[in-house]
């Protein structure tokens, strides 16, 4: 046999050797009363990004976790290439090859960011030496194929939620896994971030390894995918090759019926008079110079991109962090807002787009996390806690925007992300609040559960609070917002309002570029 047939047999062993599959047959999995999971077959097929939808509630990620090791399934079985494996944590996963990337990051955030990517999998010398040379030239490609400029030595912990995610992505990456669960991945990323992590995907696909990707972003799902699975409480709706599905029969499938696209703001009679003020509002070296105001009924937007200082003048506003100057008025009155605490008394609530940090209490009941910015409601005499009030108001308030939960009584880390937001949001309604900001409102939620969001914002801004909104979704900023204040490093750049709401011109001005509105 000639040395290039031994080369050719060499390459097609090799091949063999790489193939692989990841099935599920008969998966159920059950946590108390729920049955997250009932008898669903699922796989993986190499070489393809298989999306997974389904509303809040429906099984997506207790699927993955299923299959990465992380929970058990109560009954059914998981096979590679055709042999069943029980995997009893997720280090067993990452041997047969498994990497996952979470939709809330887990990072260590004391640790350095080269050290975060390579964590479980260090690189070493033939010595067993540890290759930080290796490491750091490996560190700074992946970084660079995803579009990241980041210093490798600083610590995890002073990045953005956003940069957080995609330093976890990679990790997953880094591992040389042959499929990559991705769970959310672009929830926090901007579109140029999510460009960059498609074409990586792509690049991925070509070499043979497989994505498993959940999504709510269903025009993501047609972009990436090649099949997508439809889940619907805990069963499996169907299977399709993503070229034979439109995204209004993959919303049918999901929610078991037909629905409208979007829900649009309302017509509500708006005061000329503003209500809530802010001034000259400046934080050291993070924003300078900020002052709009919102009227009375009115849903103020605030768009632009990562790292522009939206969520940073929430923030100041709210007490999480010090203005270095400028000032904030309700009704004419200055505020002297120096911690949440007098932001609340204030009737001034918000909604933080890091619901598993700033959210929720994940290890506390819903009861409590529900109730907790307003203890006065829920207090009778001598301070003590009156548990049928607690309970009524708990109900009341999970009911308003259907979260789906066994008892209320159950810890939040039980419930699905999507859920776990609208505990966190609806926290926050009951403190009544005159000015509630929303930070990334429907991050990580479902069309259904969106739907509910944008029918409480509509109810409020009926009511005549003013709603401030901060998203990344552009589609929520043009149709839901009377006024839009656009941000671009630590500067607004314009305030657009009617006609002026146009994709051109917040994306023109998101980007430092003048528009007919700039510093308006």
């Amino acid at each position: 046999m000639s040395g290039k047939s031994v080369d050719s047999k060499r390459k097609q062993d090799s091949l063999k050797t790489d193939s692989w599959s990841l099935k599920a047959k008969g998966l159920c999995k059950t946590f108390g009363k729920i049955d997250a999971l009932k008898s669903v077959d699922f796989d993986v097929k190499q070489g393809e990004v298989h999306a997974i939808i389904g509303e809040n509630g429906a099984g997506k990620s207790t699927l993955l976790r299923c299959l990465y090791g992380d929970i058990h399934p109560s009954s059914g079985k998981i096979l590679v290439n055709d042999k069943e494996i029980k995997m009893s944590k997720p280090i067993e996963a990452k041997g047969h090859g498994i990497a996952m990337i979470n939709q809330e990051p887990l990072v260590f955030n004391d640790l350095e960011i080269l050290e975060n990517i390579f964590m479980g999998h260090l690189k070493q010398k033939r010595s067993k030496i540890v290759d930080n040379k290796r490491m750091r030239d490996e560190a700074v490609k992946l970084l660079n194929d995803l579009g990241l400029d980041i210093e490798l030595k600083g610590k995890m912990g002073n990045l953005a939620l956003a940069e957080q995610q995609m330093i976890e992505i990679a990790a997953a990456l880094s591992s040389d896994a042959k499929i990559i669960f991705m769970d959310e991945p672009t929830a926090s990323l901007t579109p140029n971030e999510v460009d960059n992590l498609f074409k990586l995907i792509n690049q991925l696909k070509s070499t043979g390894k497989s994505i498993v990707y959940i999504s709510h972003r269903l025009d993501e799902i047609k972009e990436i995918s090649d099949r997508v699975t439809i889940l619907r409480d805990g069963n499996l709706v169907g299977q399709f090759k993503i070229a034979d599905i439109s995204v209004d029969e993959m919303i049918a499938y999901m929610i078991g019926g037909t629905m409208d696209k979007f829900i649009t703001k309302k017509k509500v009679k708006l005061d000329k008079k503003p209500y809530f003020e802010v001034k000259d509002l400046s934080s050291r070296g993070v924003f300078s110079d900020i002052s709009f105001d919102v009227r009375k009924g009115e849903v103020f937007g605030i768009a632009g991109l990562m790292g522009a200082g939206r969520t940073e003048i929430a923030q100041a506003i709210f007490g999480i962090i010090k203005k270095s100057k400028g000032k904030v008025l309700l009704n004419g009155k200055k505020l002297d807002i120096k911690s949440p605490s007098d932001a609340i008394k204030n009737k001034i609530a918000l909604v933080p787009e890091d619901r598993q940090g700033l959210g929720v209490f994940l290890k506390k009941e819903i009861a409590f996390n529900t109730t907790f910015a307003a203890p006065w409601e829920i207090t009778k005499k001598l301070n003590f806690i009156n548990k049928k009030k607690e309970r009524d108001l708990t109900i009341e308030y999970t009911n308003k925007l259907k979260t789906k939960l066994a008892d209320i009584y159950q810890n939040v880390n039980d419930l699905s992300g999507g859920n776990q937001q609208k505990v966190s949001f609806v926290k926050w309604l009951l403190t009544k609040p005159e000015v509630l900001i929303l930070d990334e409102p429907t991050r990580g939620i479902d069309v259904g559960a969106k739907q509910e969001v944008y029918r409480i914002i509509n109810e409020l801004a009926q009511e005549g609070k003013c709603v401030i909104m901060i998203s990344s979704e552009l589609v929520e900023i043009l149709t839901l917002c009377d006024r839009v204040m656009v941000m671009y490093e630590g500067k607004k750049t314009a305030i657009l309002e009617k006609d002026d709401i146009n994709e051109v011109n917040v994306l023109t001005a998101a980007h430092g570029f003048a528009t007919n509105k700039e510093g308006a």
